[in-house]
């Protein structure tokens, strides 16, 4: 099912990374496409994979102009880090997943032309997420490629990832599929850091009025031995 597409041998071939179109049309859509590169980025961290973000897509050598910018994408079994652009011909990997952060005045590109090239190139999953509801109702819609093409997903979850996906307000909920532990966000991992320093104050605090009071015994008991000692120095052992 793999599409073959005619390849140009040259060294002077200039492969852009800008076109200077937006990032995207709305605040919503760009707030989605940083959070879900942030938590994924988060999320593959040990791993030998990269996650990018409306970054050009080349899949054609030697045609420059045959390129896509996905609003998200990760690819597994390359270096780490980030890339000005990605060519596939060059990493030897197509994108397992992509996200594409749509709205009505992408609707078209999404569900016919990318959705078209995706499946062409071999994308594992393809996400098409509405932050506003404006013409997915259930705001999040998931392809999974099978052996006649792309096939909805119907259960929310990611294979590749093997993370479940829900919607929470604007943005799409991650959470992991072995102990279902969410990933947290930018905003959330900022509080529950603050939680935790919290915390840890709190518990050093409680170890130092420990540690002062195991002092005060101490003292007592010294006190006490002390009296004790002048006690038995005048009037010799007790009964």
């Amino acid at each position: 099912m793999t599409t073959v597409v005619p390849t140009l041998k040259t060294s002077e071939i200039f492969y852009p990374s800008a076109d200077g179109e937006p990032v995207a049309e709305t605040y919503d859509h760009v707030d989605a496409i940083l959070t879900t590169l942030a938590v994924l980025k988060q999320y593959l961290k040990d791993r030998r994979a990269t996650v990018l973000a409306n970054q050009f897509l080349y899949y054609a050598q030697g045609f420059p102009k045959l390129r896509v910018a996905p609003d998200v994408m990760v690819i597994f079994d390359v270096e780490p880090g980030g890339r000005d652009n990605y060519k596939i011909w060059e990493e030897s990997q197509v994108p397992k997943v992509i996200f594409e952060m749509t709205s009505p005045g992408t609707k078209s590109e999404d569900i016919i032309t990318k959705k078209d090239l995706y499946e062409g190139i071999e994308v594992q999953e393809y996400w098409l997420f509405d932050p506003r509801g404006e013409w997915i109702a259930e705001q999040l819609r998931g392809y999974r490629l099978g052996v006649e093409g792309y096939e909805l997903i119907r259960d929310s979850r990611s294979e590749v990832l093997q993370l479940r996906l829900e919607i929470e307000g604007k943005l799409i909920g991650f959470y992991r599929e072995d102990n279902g532990e969410k990933l947290l966000i930018p905003d959330e991992l900022a509080s529950a850091l603050q939680a935790e320093r919290q915390r840890a104050e709190a518990e050093r605090q409680r170890a130092e009025a420990e540690r002062q009071r195991a002092e005060a015994e101490r003292q007592r008991a010294a006190e006490l031995e002390a009296l004790l000692e002048r006690y038995r120095s005048h009037f010799g052992e007790l009964p």
